[in-house]
């Protein structure tokens, strides 16, 4: 009887302990966290947002259309700002369009120039003629680098008159990255799944395999730390054919360089190379007046999201269809998985909406909330490390805090497109350390190798006549 009542007394004294412990645990309250928020410095009230293509091909390199025609196109659809980023070759000018006649001739073009602006049309498309005072600004020195890699290693710059002639190594980002950063300008890694060959990945599950320890994503991440002018990546283009993984990688890059102490940035874009796919992607800047200081401000912040048309990742589509149930369908075409904004196509071929994209009114932030002001929208989900763990247009942090690392982001999906929002950066006490680990990249180091080769041979004075035809550079 004894032993009974100690018995007894044990487990009401453990029973009791326990009960301090989860006391003790409730007592310590709510996260609280700092929410670094990319639109802080957004006016809500007196920004606009200005549709922008940030990443486009004409004859000057790979593309079907001429350049004048492309900028001509853009402007008839209606869009605030325009990159012309041919392969391997700057743009200088809208008017006396750069050209390099060892790229023409290696992508198949007429070693002859192509047709760009006449000065009067320059001004006109600029000062907003025949819109009612919309101008379309140019992005000065609009570039994709690597032209010797089709489809391999691409980088899309601006800002800086960098890399014109250049026929970069595959594999080789860091020579990219690194002479863009030294030259002062911006730059974002191009539809990576291209590279990885995770486009051909048609289980998500499956995509970017090892998460955090996959050779791509360190390899990117790495890159990510040391070149901060590298904004981030591209995460939707084109018809997301080749994208369609790589808002996985962008998750991966994010639980990875975020307790680094900067954000991944994601822009979508069009790639378009002809009319077909014109305004197909694009990103929705936020800022004061279109002009080239605010737009480079805009990027540099974080202060717009990315858009598109399109959506063929399996997994998004399963979800978007379980919360819409029959207002939302979608094609499978054997393995391929499409979703496709309602939309016609003009005489051109190029798509354009039926229904306007979801745009968003104002972002706020406090009391360890997000919210968001949309219209056009009918489903808002939110996603931190890689899995959606809310709808609506708020999320209470707390309310998910076992399942946030350091960061949460929103996509908002509409019968005319889908939005990304930038990440929100989150610190608090107990947030993500560093997981970055080194790693020994090939592509670097085969990089290092190929441009000694290139400049002791090529820029050697014998040479001199030939580089300067092949390449434009004096």
């Amino acid at each position: 009887m004894k032993m009974f009542k100690k018995s007894i007394a044990l487990v009401l004294s453990l029973l009791l302990l326990a009960g301090a412990f989860a006391v003790g645990a409730s007592a310590a309250g709510p996260i609280d966290y700092t929410i670094v928020n990319p639109y802080e410095n957004v006016d809500w009230d007196t920004y606009q947002q200005y549709r922008a293509a940030l990443h486009n091909h004409s004859t000057v390199s790979d593309g079907d259309d001429e350049f004048y025609e492309m900028v001509e196109r853009y402007y008839e659809v209606g869009y605030d700002i325009l990159a012309m980023t041919d392969h391997g070759t700057v743009d200088r000018s809208w008017v006396d369009v750069n050209y390099v006649p060892a790229i023409r001739a290696l992508l198949s073009q007429s070693l002859t120039g192509s047709q760009g602006l006449t000065q009067e049309r320059f001004e006109e498309i600029t000062n907003g003629v025949g819109r009612d005072g919309q101008i379309m600004l140019r992005v000065p020195f609009g570039i994709e680098l690597n032209a010797a890699s089709p489809n391999n290693t691409h980088i899309n710059s601006w800002f800086a008159d960098y890399g014109n002639g250049m026929l970069g190594a595959a594999s080789d980002y860091e020579t990219g990255l690194k002479g863009v950063q030294e030259a002062g300008g911006l730059c974002v890694i191009n539809h990576p799944g291209e590279y990885t060959n995770q486009r051909d990945v048609y289980d998500p599950s499956k995509a970017y395999e090892g998460g955090l320890d996959n050779y791509y994503v360190k390899k990117f991440a790495n890159l990510l730390v040391k070149y901060p002018a590298c904004l981030g990546i591209d995460i939707n283009s084109k018809t997301d054919t080749r994208t369609k993984n790589d808002r996985i990688l962008w998750d991966y890059l994010l639980m990875s360089v975020i307790p680094e102490g900067r954000n991944v940035y994601a822009i979508a874009s069009s790639d378009a190379h002809r009319f077909n796919v014109v305004g197909c992607g694009w990103t929705v800047m936020l800022m004061p007046e279109n002009t080239t200081e605010a737009l480079r401000t805009s990027l540099e912040n974080g202060s717009f999201f990315a858009a598109s048309m399109y959506i063929k990742n399996k997994n998004e589509l399963t979800f978007i269809k379980e919360q819409l149930g029959d207002e939302f369908n979608y094609n499978i075409d054997g393995q391929e998985w499409e979703w496709i904004a309602d939309n016609t196509v003009d005489s051109a071929g190029t798509p354009i909406p039926n229904n306007p994209a979801p745009v968003v009114n104002r972002v706020t932030t406090g009391d360890n909330k997000i919210s968001l002001d949309v219209d056009n929208e009918k489903l808002i989900y939110w996603v931190a490390d890689g899995k959606i763990i809310a709808t609506g247009n708020e999320i209470d942090l707390n309310d998910y805090s076992d399942q946030i690392g350091s960061y949460v982001r929103a996509e908002i999906f509409g019968d005319g497109g889908i939005l990304y929002s930038q990440a929100f950066m989150l610190d608090y006490e107990g947030a993500p350390t560093s997981v970055l680990n080194p790693v020994v990249d090939g592509g670097s180091i085969f990089g290092k190798i190929w441009h000694a080769i290139w400049s002791f041979f090529f820029n050697h004075p014998i040479f001199a006549k030939l580089r300067e035809w092949a390449t434009g550079n004096k």
